[in-house]
C-alpha cells in the first residue's frame, strides 16, 4: 500500500485547501497493489494537505480492517516452516503497524536481523511504487497538473487504474513490455535509509513483526539479502 499526489490546478478560491507538503496542488491516492502490479483498492479525491496516514486513518478499508469485517484469510503456515501467522498489508513507516499491516522497523540503527527484515518488507513494496509509475508513464496526463474540477480528477484517475488492469492482464507483454519494470540489483543494491515516526502498536503487531523477522532471518532467508543489507 502506498500514497500519491495527483497535481491539479486548485479550483477558484480553494485557498491552501489542496496545497500539499510538496509546495504544488493535488488529490491524494491511496492505493494497495497486488504481486501483479494490479490495483486492489483505490481511494482517491482526499485534499492535498492530508498526509499519507490522515487518508489512511478515514478510509473504509481501514475501518473494516479494524472492524474484523474485511474478511481476510485465516492465518496460514509459512512454506517449509512451522510458523503459523496471518495475511498482511505491507506500507511505508506513513502507516500504523498493526497485526494485519507490517512495515519496516523506524529507527536508523537496527541490528542485522533487523535491517534483513526492513530490507524483504521494503523489497516488497517496491512493487506499489512501480505500479505508480507504469500508470504515470502510460497515461501522460497524470504526469503534469490537470486543468480539472477535482471530482473530474476523481474520474479521470480511476478509469486509468481500470485500464491498467485490463492492460496488464490481457496485454501485458504489450503494455509492460520485458525491461519496463524495476529490476533490482542483488549485487551492488544497498537498502534505502528509512524515516522515523513515533507510533504506538500493540504487543501483537509486534509480536507479529518479529515472527516475520525471524522466518526472514531463518528458513524464509534468500541468498543474497546479507549482502544487499551491507551485512558482508
Amino acid at each position: 500500500m502506498d500514497g500519491k499526489h495527483i497535481a491539479i490546478r486548485p479550483p477558484k478560491e480553494s485557498g491552501s485547501y489542496y496545497f500539499n507538503y510538496k509546495g504544488s496542488h493535488s488529490i491524494v491516492l491511496m492505493a494497495v497493489v497486488n504481486a501483479d502490479y494490479e490495483f486492489m483498492y483505490v481511494d482517491v479525491g482526499t485534499n492535498g494537505r492530508i498526509s499519507d496516514g490522515g487518508v489512511w486513518a478515514n478510509s473504509i478499508l481501514c475501518a473494516r480492517l479494524q472492524n474484523r469485517a474485511m474478511g481476510l484469510p485465516a492465518d496460514e503456515q509459512l512454506s517449509d516452516s512451522h510458523r503459523t501467522l496471518p495475511y498482511i498489508f505491507v506500507g511505508d513507516d506513513t502507516f500504523p503497524l498493526k497485526r494485519y499491516f507490517m512495515k519496516p522497523y523506524p529507527f536508523k540503527h537496527q541490528n542485522n536481523e533487523q535491517r534483513i527484515f526492513s530490507y524483504r518488507l521494503s523489497r516488497a513494496r517496491c512493487v506499489v511504487e512501480n505500479a505508480f509509475g507504469i500508470m504515470s508513464n502510460k497515461f501522460c496526463i497524470l504526469l503534469s497538473a490537470i486543468n480539472l474540477s477535482p471530482d473530474k480528477v476523481e474520474k479521470i484517475d480511476l478509469a486509468c487504474r481500470a485500464l491498467h488492469n485490463f492492460l496488464r492482464r490481457e496485454h501485458e507483454s504489450f503494455y509492460t513490455p520485458i525491461g519496463s519494470l524495476d529490476n533490482e540489483n542483488v549485487v551492488d543494491g544497498q537498502l534505502l535509509s528509512l524515516e522515523r515516526l513515533q507510533r504506538h502498536p500493540t504487543n501483537e503487531a509486534k509480536a507479529v513483526r518479529k515472527e516475520f523477522m525471524e522466518y526472514f532471518n531463518e528458513e524464509g532467508a534468500v541468498p543474497w539479502q546479507q549482502r544487499m543489507c551491507g551485512i558482508w
